[in-house]
């Protein structure tokens, strides 16, 4: 036996990965993993859900994005321990409905999304934001920071927040409350 292995992992060497039990996409999942595996592999090897990208894989970018419990985080630094009796949300899921309607046109209409890696993360993070109640075109750009984009230049980007957040103006005059 090989010494620098600790006594009580070489005896564990043949059992099986724990189980981590969650939601995801409202379906309750099961998987056996190391306590370490990331989310975004999981997502994309065991449940083949590609929609998250590896971008930077520490958090930067925004590529992976995913919601947990109903907050935007990087599935790039969520571990499998983390998920044991979580909710998360994948673009797969969230692109269905209604909330993301109309972020979806709105990135699409100008000109927000080129070749498309980027926009499930963005996709996400703007569903969450235009969700939020008070939520400006200011604010909205600030805190998508944390996206990273190397196709749009972010003008299409921003042509997007500042139509999924008019001033309080230009909400008036549309008649948006």
């Amino acid at each position: 036996m090989n010494a620098c292995i600790p006594l009580a992992v070489a005896e564990n060497a043949d059992a099986a990965p724990p189980a981590w039990s969650f939601v995801l996409n409202g379906q309750a999942v099961e998987v056996h993993c190391a306590p370490d595996q990331r989310l975004l592999s999981l997502l994309r090897e065991h449940f083949l859900l590609v929609g998250a990208k590896p971008g930077c894989e520490v958090g930067r970018c925004g590529a992976c994005m995913v919601w947990l419990d109903g907050q935007p985080a990087n599935s790039c630094l969520l571990m499998a321990w983390q998920l044991e009796g979580r909710q998360v949300t994948t673009i797969e899921s969230l692109s269905c409905t209604p909330q993301a309607a109309p972020v979806v046109a709105a990135l699409a209409q100008s000109g927000g999304v080129q070749c498309g890696y980027c926009s499930a993360g963005m996709c996400m993070g703007l569903t969450y934001l235009h969700q939020q109640p008070g939520m400006d075109a200011p604010t909205a750009s600030a805190l998508m920071c944390g996206h990273l984009c190397r196709c749009t230049g972010y003008g299409g980007i921003q042509r997007a927040i500042d139509a999924l957040f008019p001033a309080p103006d230009q909400r008036n005059s549309a008649g948006i409350s």
